[in-house]
């Protein structure tokens, strides 16, 4: 079955991952490009990268800061995440 819509092509990189009582390097990937998000309530859905226990402490805080290499900055929200993964589901905002 075909997509009504073209998926956009996944965005890689690093990046320092902030919550409370956390901050460190991360590998994200975002589906699509974050250049073209504004300020604003549009979301880009993707994940990041970590070790399985701060995965489980990114998921519980709910929310976090990206940094991203290139000096942007995006509001992480935390979708889910597999229990004893490394990998966390968000969407991104400016």
């Amino acid at each position: 079955m075909r997509s009504i819509r073209p998926l956009a092509p996944p965005f890689e990189g690093q990046g320092e991952l902030r919550f409370s009582g956390y901050a460190g390097e991360v590998q994200y990937k975002i589906q699509g490009d974050p250049v073209k998000l504004k300020p604003g309530p549009l979301r880009l859905r993707g994940s990041f990268t970590v070790d399985a226990e701060t995965a489980a402490d990114a998921f519980r805080a709910g929310e976090a800061i990206l940094v991203a290499s290139s000096g942007e900055t995006y509001r992480l929200t935390m979708l889910g995440h597999t229990s004893g993964g490394g990998e966390v589901f968000v969407e991104f905002r400016v």
